[in-house]
């Protein structure tokens, strides 16, 4: 390897068309402005608070910028609004597919709680099932654009509701069914997550696979209980890791007992930036924590939690990270490393994804600089 391989910043371009796999993000708080309007339409729900798509995308955007998550996550009430039959389900669903698809994700756990889609009269099992539909037909609809991806489904469970064990049992269900794991979301302060450990104890009784909201507005209690009480595989987000470790002004870090363990386990952190500095668990893409894990090498992954309200994609969370960091196609390589053996598919598949997908596609940008530097010298 060469250190030019090394040392150029990836294009625009090439960050899009990079492999990227993509753990964390929401259904509700993905959709195409444009069908949120649409969908409202057609339901005739009235409390959009504009119905121009273009205006519409930019409210989403401005009302999720507030700095709180519990602001944050009332956004939410306009896109579950319009997701309350099978078919606007199935068609939400495709269309992430594809969008991700588009953006370069080959693969990606998407999630969503089936108990936020029953107002029309739908049960849990036909929201999986339209859920599950959506998803298969957008990875059709990608494959005929010429774009590869899969997509597993993680369902969640509300943490300030009391449904939690019933959802843990519909993931265990339709584990062979397209849906990967199980998870915990909603305002952390005053609903940990101690408060579902029967939820837990049963998906490890089921050797199934979880994760858990922690860290992200709440801090180091939070990802202690998910870890050493619940026994979480992943963290959803995780940032707050970082008030356990400690930069001396000479440069030396100093790990906590949390943070070693976090690290010397490899347990992955479902890190959102742009998500973070919106939800003030972040000031900025310079001070976000994700600089520094990646450094001590922890398990660190990049994602986008929600493209809607963040106005975002993994395209732009890596363009951040390459322009506030000086990333390069091997940084970008080893987050989507990280991702891949961090996912909750079976071990072959995702030695697979890593060996045939995703080191062949970023080997081949990394010597794109070659035919280019021919081209200029006229060879």
């Amino acid at each position: 390897m060469t250190s030019e391989t090394v040392t150029t910043a990836p294009t625009p371009d090439q960050i899009r068309r990079a492999p990227k796999v993509l753990l964390h993000d929401h259904l509700d708080g993905g959709l195409r402005p444009a069908t949120v309007a649409e969908l409202a339409r057609e339901c005739g729900y009235g409390g959009l608070p504009e119905t121009d798509p273009e205006a519409l995308g930019t409210w989403f955007r401005e009302a999720a910028d507030s700095g709180s998550l519990e602001r944050y996550l009332e956004t939410f009430a306009h896109t579950c609004a319009v997701m309350q039959t099978r078919e606007a389900l199935v068609r939400v669903a495709a269309e992430c597919a594809e969008d991700l698809a588009a953006d370069g994700v080959v693969y990606a756990e998407v999630r969503y709680a089936p108990e936020q889609h029953l107002e029309a009269g739908l049960t849990l099992e036909e929201v999986v099932e339209a859920v599950n539909e959506g998803f298969r037909e957008g990875e059709r609809r990608a494959r005929e654009a010429g774009h590869r991806i899969r997509v597993g489904v993680l369902l969640t469970a509300m943490r300030h509701a009391a449904r939690s064990l019933e959802i843990a049992e519909l993931a265990n269900r339709y584990r062979d069914a397209g849906v990967v794991g199980f998870d915990i979301a909603g305002a952390e302060a005053g609903h940990p997550p101690t408060r579902h450990l029967d939820a837990f104890e049963y998906l490890k009784r089921e050797n199934n696979h979880f994760t858990i909201h922690a860290g992200e507005a709440f801090g180091l209690p939070s990802i202690w209980q998910a870890l050493q009480w619940c026994g979480a595989d992943r963290l959803g987000h995780g940032v707050r890791i970082i008030d356990d470790i400690h930069a001396a002004g000479d440069g030396t870090v100093k790990l906590g007992r949390l943070a070693a363990y976090v690290r010397d386990k490899r347990i992955p952190l479902e890190l959102c930036p742009t998500s973070n500095i919106q939800t003030g668990a972040a000031s900025s893409y310079a001070e976000h924590p994700i600089g520094l894990l990646r450094r001590l090498r922890f398990r660190a992954t990049v994602n986008t939690d929600n493209r809607l309200m963040s106005g975002t994609s993994m395209s732009r969370e890596f363009g951040h990270l390459v322009e506030t960091f000086g990333y390069t196609l091997d940084d970008m390589q080893w987050f989507t490393v990280n991702a891949m053996k961090s996912a909750f598919i079976p071990f072959d598949e995702r030695l697979a994804m890593i060996n045939e997908v995703i080191k062949p596609g970023y080997a081949e940008l990394k010597a794109e600089w070659l035919f280019r530097e021919a081209a200029a010298k006229g060879l």
